[in-house]
């Protein structure tokens, strides 16, 4: 039985997606697109997942790219549709966005374990998550004009605002890799942990976000994105659109009581 491209489990309300191709560096396909935008979209949905871990199966890779073979090609027109992950990959518009959470809303917090080489697309999907953990031999690139192509997942508006513009210029004019230290003096990973604990810290970082106000959590990042770009004056309007939506919640009312009665507070959510 062929294994499945992508992983899909739950701990709790935690839930973590696997890139399930190693032998292909987990390069996405055109299956491996449509399900992990598939995938996303049911954890949108449901109100019993509040944190997302996404990480690469084997050791070499989170994710090497778009698939060269099986991806780019249909997006140039070198390949014609063979399957309907083929023909849904080309019709089904936005795809790439959702995968790479760009031009979409998906306020859950995203935790990646970057396992390896991070390139291509797959560096387009970090960019969109909101902390990122790395094995000290993780390597993170955008290669396409090295390929006759650009990015086009949102590298080309959100590294030069998440890293240094020159830094950030310099790896998408030549391509050229930087590694896992040079990733976290940037700004681009928080922390680097070894091989044999990047699960276990993702986890437990996971963990601990999905215990917060579900409510809070989602209104931080929802306003952290919309505020960046904006003025001091804007975000200070959406923050205050937040803190009403909060403040509306029994969550709001749950913290504060249950920090005076010693216990751990019991967030439902609402």
């Amino acid at each position: 039985m062929t294994e499945l491209p992508l992983l899909f489990t739950r701990e709790g309300s935690v839930a973590v997606l696997t890139l399930n191709r190693a032998t292909a560096r987990n390069a996405l396909s055109p299956e491996l697109t449509c399900r992990l935008a598939d995938a996303l979209a049911e954890i949108d949905a449901d109100d019993s997942v509040r944190a997302v871990i996404l990480t690469g199966a084997g050791d070499k890779a989170f994710c090497s790219g778009g698939d060269l073979a099986l991806s780019l090609p249909l997006l140039s027109g070198a390949r014609q549709p063979e399957t309907e992950w083929d023909r849904r990959f080309l019709t089904d518009d936005g795809i790439n966005d959702r995968i790479a959470y760009r031009n979409i809303e998906l306020h859950k917090p995203v935790i990646a374990a970057v396992n390896g080489a991070c390139m291509a697309a797959g560096m387009e999907m970090l960019l969109g998550t909101d902390i990122r953990i790395a094995v000290p031999q993780a390597r993170f690139a955008l290669p396409e004009v090295m390929r006759g192509v650009i990015p086009f997942a949102g590298a080309l508006a959100r590294l030069p605002r998440q890293i240094p513009y020159a830094m950030a210029m310099e790896m998408l004019l030549t391509g050229e890799p930087i590694d896992a230290d040079t990733a976290l003096r940037a700004g681009l990973i928080s922390r680097i942990v070894a091989p044999d604990a990047l699960m276990a810290t993702a986890m437990q970082i996971a963990q601990r976000v999905a215990a917060n106000a579900p409510v809070a959590v989602q209104e931080t990042k929802r306003t952290v994105i919309a505020a960046t770009g904006r003025t001091l004056a804007e975000g200070y309007a959406l923050e205050e659109i937040s803190k009403a939506r909060v403040m509306a919640t029994e969550d709001a009312r749950e913290g504060p009581r249950a920090f005076m009665e010693k216990r751990a507070p019991v967030y439902r959510g609402r």
